[in-house]
């Protein structure tokens, strides 16, 4: 089964495109993804778990929802993600450096949460190590996926291989391979962490990488492509499998 862990409803960047449940199934369906984590971002978080909802009650089994955990200055946001959770069957929760601090009196309850009703917290450190020892530490029950393996499209080779080091130092942590610049480098993840504790997913749906990194003709092709990245390295068929569905169906809890 092949799940890919990091997909947005609504992304961040210049452009905060959105992309309908329909757009994500279709391409999925081109490239054989089974299941799909959907979250949306440059929102509020109470709009991101409406979305995420709606995607999922569309298509059960096929999209699983994350909650959007932007705190807010108006009103408390744990009330919104506990409900999400208990009540509309959410397997995890995301955040974004870039739309939040992550000092611990502004997100630190978000990650108590998440610990508490026993959901991982996908976040994007954008490569802040000293931001991420600090949220592992002080939160040793709950569990951390570091998105891009610590910084989007990053080609600092030392900087990832300081997040790995992170993620060995400190169980409750494991990496997302989606936005990787260097696919050699979730190679070294696997033998460094174990593949169960490696994680793909697109970052999709894309046709265009911040118009840098290389463009794509459709969304199936871009999807392909980052699954082509995981396919290619010199991994054990059994690894291949845990990276690319495996390893995250486990920590969710989803039935093949």
């Amino acid at each position: 089964m092949i799940v890919d862990a990091h997909t947005h409803l609504k992304h961040g960047g210049e452009p905060y495109r959105e992309y309908t449940a329909e757009q994500i199934i279709g391409y999925m369906d081109a490239v054989g993804i089974d299941r799909s984590v959907v979250f949306a971002m440059s929102t509020t978080a109470l709009r991101a778990i409406e979305m995420a909802s709606e995607a999922a009650t569309r298509y059960p089994g096929r999209l699983i929802p994350y909650a959007y955990g932007l705190p807010s200055y108006e009103r408390s946001v744990l009330p919104d993600i506990r409900r999400a959770v208990v009540e509309l069957g959410f397997k995890g929760i995301k955040l974004h450096i870039g739309e939040c601090s992550l000092a611990e009196h502004v997100s630190g309850p978000v990650l108590e949460l998440a610990g508490e009703l026993g959901v991982p917290c996908l976040i994007d450190f954008g490569g802040q190590l000293r931001a991420c020892e600090s949220c592992l530490e002080r939160h040793p029950h709950t569990t951390f996926l570091i998105a891009h393996l610590g910084r989007y499209l990053s080609e600092d080779e030392e900087l990832i291989r300081r997040f790995l080091h992170l993620a060995e130092e400190h169980e409750n942590a494991y990496v997302d391979c989606s936005g990787v610049a260097l696919p050699q480098m979730i190679a070294e993840a696997v033998h460094r962490l174990g593949a169960e504790r490696v994680i793909w997913g697109s970052d999709g749906p894309h046709t265009w990488r911040d118009g840098a990194y290389y463009q794509a003709e459709s969304l199936a092709e871009y999807a392909r492509d980052e699954l082509d990245k995981v396919r290619r390295l010199d991994l054990s068929p059994a690894e291949k499998a845990a990276v690319l569905g495996g390893s995250i169906s486990a920590l969710l809890g989803l039935q093949a």
